[in-house]
Parts: C-alpha cells; sequence; structure tokens
C-alpha cells in the first residue's frame, strides 16, 4: 500500500535522532519559560500598582498561546519547529547536533523563512 498526500513526505527519525530531537525540544522549551520567568519577575518588580498582577496575567495568556502554537512535538511538523525556533534564538546548531544532515538542511531552510 503506497503512502497518499503529505504522509509520503514525512521524515523518518531515526532512534537516536528521536532522543536528540527530544532533548533539544526540551531545551528551548525551558530556555523560552525562564525568558518569561525573567520578564515576569521584571515586570512586577518595576511596578507599584497592584494591578500589574493584571498585567502580568494578560501577559501569560497571550504567551502561553504562542507557547503552544510553537511547541508541536510530531514528527510531522517537527523540522518546521526547530526552524523556528533556530531563528528565534531558542536553539543553537550546537543543540541540534547529531540529526541528519537531510534534516539539519532542511531546519536551517525553515529558519531563515
Amino acid at each position: 500500500m503506497q503512502a497518499t498526500g503529505w504522509a509520503r513526505n514525512e521524515p523518518t527519525w531515526s532512534p537516536e535522532e528521536k532522543k536528540l530531537a527530544r532533548k533539544a525540544f526540551e531545551q528551548a522549551y525551558n530556555r523560552q519559560c525562564a525568558a518569561l520567568l525573567a520578564k515576569i519577575k521584571e515586570m512586577i518588580a518595576s511596578s507599584a500598582d497592584p494591578n500589574v498582577i493584571w498585567q502580568v496575567h494578560d501577559y501569560l495568556s497571550e504567551q502561553r498561546k504562542e507557547v503552544d502554537r510553537t511547541f508541536d512535538y510530531r514528527y510531522s511538523v517537527l523540522q518546521q519547529v526547530f526552524g523556528k525556533l533556530l531563528c528565534e534564538g531558542w536553539l543553537t546548531e550546537a543543540d541540534l547536533a547529531g540529526l541528519g544532515e537531510d534534516k539539519l538542511k532542511k531546519i536551517k531552510l525553515w529558519a531563515t523563512l
């Protein structure tokens, strides 16, 4: 039986690549969460207004939506996700070392779009 549609072009991830990908994904997620935490602390520290808690709430709500849109661990879209994370600085090329050359090329391409 032949694959149809987009599944035909889906990359194959070796067990080692899956481990490396998971590690890189979690590193990027943790970096972004640490940056969010630093921003929230800054927002709170720089304001004497008690209503800053609602500004923090609104900020976190928006950031949660963005994080949920970005951090998608389906293998079919992981190269695009890594490209975006590389472009935004949450990942480095060193974080992706060990992935297949074909995947790295596509990730770098996605990072430029």
